[in-house]
């Protein structure tokens, strides 16, 4: 049996606050990089298989560093690097430190695209500076940098 809900409850009113700010300003920001990266011919960057490139380091990653990386299931590493790999933007290689274990690593053209994201994400901070001027940026970018650490620290 369902419980009726009664008629003269008053709900409380969804307040404005600083969560729903943050996110409303990271959602824009995602929506900017992954249309630039898209027009830059980089789509795979706006999708899920752009964390799996965003995970990795010159020298590579193994795919249970990956999963745990990105909080999924290996499976789903596994999918990612596979798609990855037939667009040539990662390659398996033998790992030096295990010859049982591979290595994802970035191509030429995975290197291009990271190349690129950096260049748009430079271009979106600008616009981000321009609109708000070089003082407010600077005040936003350093308390910014302060919620990350005292969230870390």
């Amino acid at each position: 049996m369902v419980k009726k809900l009664d008629d003269n409850m008053v709900f409380p009113p969804l307040i404005d606050h600083i969560g729903w700010q943050l996110w409303r300003v990271a959602r824009r920001w995602k929506a900017e990089f992954d249309a630039e990266m898209r027009r830059h011919g980089y789509g795979f960057m706006a999708e899920a298989r752009g964390a799996v490139i965003g995970q990795l380091r010159p020298v590579g990653a193994p795919q249970a560093v990956l999963a745990s990386a990105l909080g999924i299931s290996k499976q789903a590493v596994q999918q990612l690097v596979d798609e990855l790999e037939q667009e040539g933007v990662v390659a398996r290689t033998a790992d030096p430190a295990d010859a049982r274990a591979k290595l994802v690593v970035l191509t030429a053209k995975g290197a291009e695209a990271i190349r690129a994201g950096n260049r748009v994400k430079r271009e979106i901070e600008a616009r981000y500076r321009k609109r708000l001027g070089e003082p407010e940026f600077a005040v936003l970018n350093a308390a910014l940098a302060r919620l990350v650490e005292d969230e870390t620290g």
